[in-house]
This record gives structure tokens, sequence and C-alpha cells, in this order.
């Protein structure tokens, strides 16, 4: 690849965002590298190519960063045009998607703020009520997966949900429940069937070990 037409992901291994970026580049078949940051000791690239957050992901293209996994992904699918398109051309239709991406972005943060809610039952019934949303307003995008492209909703779907085993074994709270979410429980499974899904998606064990590790240091840690 020449340097003109570099592109270098900054990541974390284990982070959605950094999983949502990952995913629009294979899809897009666009080569990458990819450099592992650790968030705990945070690079000077990291501090230099994202001094107001200081956090991945972090797109780096002809030397230019773009951060944000939102503005990421539309980066690189305004910038591509040769590979699959991720969001639709018609301005109703992108609204439509950039509006569900941010509710599948809040129900995403409220399943996360269950692992360190003081309140874990109301923080679940929180999430519960905005997944039970989710669920009815998807089934106007639920996929055909074969013979069809991946869009931004399957990655933004896959990567908010696609862990939630490792996350209900290291937990022990059910998040994706068949029967309560049957549609998006039944494409994210299918979409974790595709090949290029299940070489990103974290691996389960060593995902399991990480929140657990995480779920103890949570639970150890004393008030300030």
């Amino acid at each position: 690849m020449g340097e003109e037409n570099k592109v270098t992901l900054h990541g974390m291994w284990l982070s959605p965002y950094v999983k949502r970026v990952e995913l629009a580049l294979k899809v897009k078949g666009i080569p990458f590298e990819y450099v592992e940051e650790d968030l705990s000791n945070k690079s000077p690239l990291v501090l230099k190519y994202n001094p107001i957050h200081k956090k991945v992901p972090i797109l780096v293209h002809n030397g230019k960063p773009v951060n944000e996994s939102f503005v990421i992904v539309e980066y690189i699918d305004e910038t591509w045009k040769n590979g699959p398109q991720l969001l639709p051309e018609d301005p109703y239709e992108r609204s439509k998607v950039r509006f569900w991406a941010a509710y599948i972005q809040q129900v995403m943060e409220c399943m996360l703020n269950i692992f360190t809610a003081e309140d874990q039952k109301k923080a679940c019934e929180e999430f519960h009520q905005k997944f039970s949303v989710l669920e009815d307003g998807m089934k106007n995008f639920f996929p055909k997966i074969e013979n069809r492209n991946i869009g931004l909703i399957d990655i933004w779907i896959v990567v908010a949900f696609g862990m939630c085993k490792a996350q209900e074994e290291a937990f022990g709270v059910n998040f994706l429940d068949p029967k309560k979410a049957p549609l998006i429980h039944s494409w994210v499974n299918s979409l974790l069937e595709l090949p290029l899904l299940k070489q990103t998606v974290p691996n389960h064990d060593k995902a399991v070990s990480f929140l657990r590790v995480f779920k103890e240091t949570s639970t150890n840690a004393q008030p300030l």
C-alpha cells in the first residue's frame, strides 16, 4: 500500500466502537494496518491524533486522523465509493439509518451501564424497556443476509449484541432473550455465521476472562 493511501486503525481489541470501524473497513475491502493501544497507558499517537477525548477508535488516512466511530464509518463510506455502500444514497432513508444507529447506541450504553450500576435491577429494567422499542423498530430493517451487502445498521446491531453470550457468562445477566426479542436474536446469530464476522468478533473465552476481571475490579473498588 502506498504511503499516500495508507490507512491505520488505532484501537482496543474489545471495544465495540473500534469493532464498528474494523468491520466497516473489512466490508468495504479496504486494506489497513491495525495498532492495538493500551488505554491504561495512552501512547503519544493517541494523544496526538485525538487530543480532545484521548480515546479510540482513531482512523488515520494519509496522515490525517478521523475520530468517533460513527464519523469514521461515514468517512469510510464517502471516501471509498468502489466498495459496498454502508449507508443509502436517498436522504430520507439515510436519515432513518442515522436515527436508529443513534438509538442502538443508547440501548448499548444502557446495557453496558448494567455492569457498573449500583442498582442493577433498575438498570436492567431500563435496558429491557429500550431494547423492546428497538425490537419493534427494527422490523423495517430486518435483513435477509443471503445475497445482500452488510450495511451500517447490521454493523451497529452485531457489534452491540454479538458478544451477549460472553457478557451473560461473565455477569450472569440475560441480555438477548430469543423469546423477548426473536427478531434481533435471529438477526445477530445470522450475522455471526458470516465468515467476515467470525474473524472480527472477539474470542469468546478471552472476552469472558477480561469481563470477569473487570467485574471483580468494579466490585472491589472503594468509593472515594
